[in-house]
């Protein structure tokens, strides 16, 4: 029971009121709506059937309501999880069979299992090692390798699974003479019919002067209407009979069983790569959009919490038959922007995928394929980020050009590919910073007591006196970059003294004393005196725990660099 008292959702019902219920039973309808056929679009789009992608939003989205840090996520089936699943399993079984779920449901497994390991290893924190342009090149080449595999739904082409982006494009252009027409008339409505709801609709039906919450609702169930529609179309005119249209099909009814026996301990070896950049990948983007929702309440989430939360929904994911899951970008902004204010949205939303399972499933016996694909298509639209290419041009070369090698090694050399090159460019690009440091020769500013570097401010210079600053602490990954800059400065024959300014140095090692000792001796043949400035309290007292200070002698520990320049001048 103290454990419960611990859990977030628990925390949240302490103050739990009548209004909150109402608020989170009607995010949950709205997400609902969105979470049916969304769900079977990404199961889909995983290379699962339909239904997989409705059981993937009951269990999991319970376990992760119940353990979860944030108020908004909505968990289930996302688009850029689903597109790894298919690039995983796609060369090892053909999709919609057995065989091929039994791959997805253990990597369901693992990525549950590689999460509560990073939970048990407290490593929430690792996010910070991927940046923003890594993880923005990567599901916009993702969100272009999906639109490309859901176009053989919207064509009404065969296409083998497991191909990659430039192969899928050559089979798609070698049969683009068997297109059906009916097919692709029923996927180009649907994506105008999409694009309509978005857009327009929302604004349309406020000249009805409707109840808000009602109005809200509607505005959201676009794709439920489009889901509709085409299945009472293709009903009407038998179109999969007469046009060969290909549909859903039956959808079992009632509750998904659990289905353990799928797990198969053979299999992980050869998934555990996968797996683990799934889970990456999964983590990463339901606490980036988390993160992102509950600056906007003023709150913060716990990532080692989500970590834990993730990891259970994905082993429940598995147990219950189906494939692995994240947090879903557009659903967890709808859950937001409805008014959820608990994650109890979740499990109304649970609770209304189950009962149309148990209920509704023959409305979409005749629900064509082709507006699966166009769901598809219209909600992974905007994961492209044309302008954060610009924006990164703008601010960080560098960064842009973490994003276009990662955007373009996904679409080459693949999903797993490219984001292990995105990861390991992240890290060395963090080691590389690490490593070098930004040092500056400053000077004084008129007849002021501040210094700036030289290089960008109008200073003076005392003859025969180099102040350098350095804008970092000092350790064994950085301190050579350091003293190669000191060294490098020496050349000139007038310098006699050198100030080293210590304002941002918050700590300094042993591996850099050995160095500033072996510098020390180094200057000291070239008749160049060293000096500190501007010594923080902390890496004072690990430098009264040295010798460090004696060896310094003659040279001093200034309080400022004014103190310095006027004593050494």
């Amino acid at each position: 029971m103290l454990y419960l008292d611990k859990l977030p959702l628990a925390h949240w019902l302490k103050s739990y009121q009548k209004q909150d219920f109402i608020s989170d039973f009607i995010a949950g309808l709205i997400a609902t709506i969105i979470m049916v056929p969304q769900g079977m679009a990404y199961a889909l789009l995983a290379g699962v059937p339909a239904e997989y992608g409705l059981y993937c939003a009951i269990l999991p989205s319970f376990f992760y309501a119940i353990l979860g840090s944030s108020r908004s996520l909505s968990v289930g089936p996302a688009a850029l999880i689903s597109i790894m699943i298919a690039s995983s399993v796609g060369t090892l079984a053909p999709a919609n069979d057995m065989e091929y779920l039994k791959y997805a449901v253990n990597i369901a497994f693992l990525v549950g299992a590689f999460l509560l390991l990073m939970r048990l290893l407290r490593l929430g924190s690792m996010t910070n090692f991927i940046s923003l342009p890594v993880i923005s090149g990567f599901t916009s080449a993702s969100a272009i390798i999906i639109l490309t595999s859901q176009l053989k739904h919207m064509l009404g082409i065969s296409v083998p699974a497991g191909l990659s982006f430039g192969e899928t494009l050559l089979v798609l252009f070698e049969q683009i003479d068997f297109i059906n027409y009916t097919t692709l008339m029923i996927g180009l409505g649907a994506c105008i019919g999409l694009w309509y709801f978005k857009n327009f609709f929302p604004r349309h039906i406020k000249i009805l002067s409707l109840n808000p919450l009602f109005e809200q609702a509607l505005a959201k169930a676009g794709p439920m209407f489009i889901v509709l529609i085409s299945a009472y179309i293709v009903f009407i005119a038998q179109l999969n009979d007469v046009n060969q249209v290909s549909v859903v099909g039956a959808i079992p009814e009632g509750f998904p069983t659990l289905q353990a026996w799928q797990l198969d301990v053979s299999l992980w070896r050869e998934l555990a790569l996968q797996s683990l950049l799934i889970a990456l990948m999964c983590f990463v983007t339901s606490i980036s959009v988390g993160t992102k929702l509950a600056s906007k309440r003023k709150e913060r989430i716990n990532a080692n919490q989500e970590l834990l939360a993730l990891g259970m929904a994905n082993l429940v994911a598995a147990l219950s038959g189906t494939f692995a899951l994240a947090a879903s970008m557009s659903r967890s902004a709808v859950n937001h922007s409805a008014g959820a204010k608990t994650t109890l949205a979740s499990i109304v939303c649970a609770l209304g995928v189950l009962i149309t399972l148990l209920f509704l499933t023959p409305f979409f016996y005749f629900l064509p394929l082709a507006v699966l694909g166009a769901i598809v298509v219209m909600s992974v639209a905007s994961m492209i980020e044309i302008e954060q290419v610009k924006r990164c041009w703008r601010i960080n070369r560098t960064d842009a050009y973490s994003l276009i090698a990662t955007f373009f090694t996904v679409l080459i050399f693949g999903i797993e590919v490219g984001i292990s090159v995105g990861i390991i460019g992240s890290v060395m690009l963090v080691v590389y910073r690490a490593s070098h440091p930004h040092i500056a020769v400053v000077g004084r500013v008129g007849n002021s007591e501040h210094f700036r570097n030289i290089k960008r401010h109008q200073v003076q210079t005392e003859q025969g006196i180099l102040a350098i600053r350095v804008d970092e602490s000092i350790y064994f990954s950085n301190v050579q970059c350091i003293e190669d800059f000191i060294l490098s400065k020496t050349k000139d024959a007038a310098i006699k003294h050198i100030v080293l300014i210590f304002s941002s140095v918050s700590f300094i090692d042993t591996t850099a004393l050995d160095a500033f000792e072996a510098m020390k001796v180094k200057l000291d043949e070239l008749g160049i005196n060293l000096h500190l400035a501007e010594v923080k309290g902390p890496v004072m007292d690990q430098l009264e725990q040295t010798s460090f200070i004696e060896q310094l002698k003659p040279g001093k520990i200034f309080f400022t660099t004014d103190d310095a320049f006027k004593a050494l001048s």
